[in-house]
C-alpha cells in the first residue's frame, strides 16, 4: 500500500486520533475525517461518505454502537463498504470489540460481514476494554473520586492500550499480510477490576478502590443520573463480560503484529498519574 490518502473515520476519538498519530509517524498521508472535521463524515448523512472517500486508497471505521440509541451497524457498515470500493478504496481496517453475545441486545461484531463480502481487502479488529477507560473514558470520573463501582464481580480482564490498538491499525492500513485477518487485541495479562484499582492506587499516590455491585442495582444507578435506560443496560452488559470471564484470556496478537510485547497495565498508570490524569 502506498502512502496515498488514509481515511480515518473518528479521527478525534480514542482509537482514531492515535490511528492519525501513528500513521503520520510511518509516512503516511492522512486524511482525519468526521462530523467536524476538515473532511467531514456523518454516519447519519450519506452524503459526506463519497467525498470522504473519494481518492483515498485504504480506510479506518469505527462504528457507533457504544452510543446511546438505534443504530443498525450491519446495514451501515455494508453500505459504507459498498460506497468505499465504488469509490476505489481497495483496504478496509474495522474497529469492532472483543465481546461474546449479545451486550445490551446489540451484537457488536454486527458490521464484521459487510466489510468481509466488500470486495476490498479486509482487517477486523477486536480489542479488550482499554487501559484509556481509566483515565480519559467512562471510568475517569469514577477513578478520580476514588470508587469503582462496577458489576464486575472478581472477573479479570487482559486491558489492552489503545496506542497498541492503533499500531496494529496502522500495520493493516499499510502493510501487506493482514488482509482476511481478525485480530482480538488484548494487553499480555489480565487483571481484576481490583488489582486495577490497586495499580492506580500506587500510580496516583492515593487511594481508589473497587466496589463490586450487582448488575440491576448499576443499570438503576446510571439511569439515577439521566443516562438513558437503554444505554444503562448496555453499559452492564458490557461489564457483566468482565464479571463471567467471557474474553479474560489475553492474546499474543499485539506481539505478532507489532513485533514487540504490549504495553503493560503498569507503565500505563505511571504515566498517566505523572500526566496529572486522576489529579483532584
Amino acid at each position: 500500500m502506498s502512502a496515498s490518502d488514509i481515511l480515518v473515520i473518528g479521527s478525534t476519538g480514542k482509537t482514531g486520533r492515535r490511528v492519525v498519530q501513528a500513521l503520520r509517524e510511518r509516512g503516511a498521508s492522512v486524511r482525519p475525517a468526521g462530523r467536524s472535521a476538515d473532511v467531514r463524515f456523518d454516519w447519519d448523512d450519506d452524503h459526506t461518505w463519497e467525498p470522504a472517500l473519494t481518492g483515498a486508497r485504504a480506510a479506518y471505521i469505527v462504528d457507533r454502537q457504544d452510543q446511546p440509541g438505534e443504530w443498525d451497524a450491519e446495514a451501515q457498515i455494508r453500505a459504507l463498504a459498498k460506497r468505499a470500493v465504488d469509490c476505489g478504496v481497495e483496504r478496509l481496517v474495522l474497529l469492532q470489540a472483543r465481546t461474546t453475545g449479545l451486550v445490551g441486545g446489540k451484537n457488536l461484531s454486527a458490521g464484521e460481514r459487510g466489510v468481509r463480502e466488500s470486495g476490498a481487502q479486509w482487517t477486523v479488529l477486536r480489542p479488550n476494554w482499554f487501559f484509556q477507560n481509566f483515565d480519559e473514558g467512562v471510568l475517569l470520573d469514577a477513578v478520580r473520586a476514588g470508587e469503582l463501582r462496577l458489576p464486575a464481580g472478581d472477573g479479570r480482564e487482559p486491558f489492552v492500550d489503545a496506542g497498541d490498538v492503533a499500531e496494529v491499525a496502522a500495520a493493516a492500513l499499510l502493510e501487506d499480510g493482514h488482509d482476511g485477518q481478525v485480530y482480538e487485541l488484548s494487553g499480555a495479562r489480565a487483571l481484576t477490576l481490583a488489582e486495577a484499582a490497586e495499580e492506580i492506587s500506587r500510580a496516583a499516590g492515593r487511594t481508589v478502590v473497587y466496589t463490586p455491585v450487582a448488575h440491576e442495582d448499576y443499570v438503576a444507578e446510571l439511569v439515577s443520573y439521566d443516562v438513558s435506560a437503554d444505554y444503562a443496560r448496555f453499559v452492564a452488559d458490557l461489564v457483566g463480560q468482565i464479571r463471567d470471564g467471557l474474553n479474560s484470556e489475553p492474546t499474543d496478537t499485539v506481539e505478532r503484529v507489532l513485533g514487540r510485547p504490549a504495553r503493560d497495565f503498569t507503565e500505563f498508570a505511571r504515566q498517566a498519574a505523572a500526566a496529572g490524569a486522576w489529579a483532584v
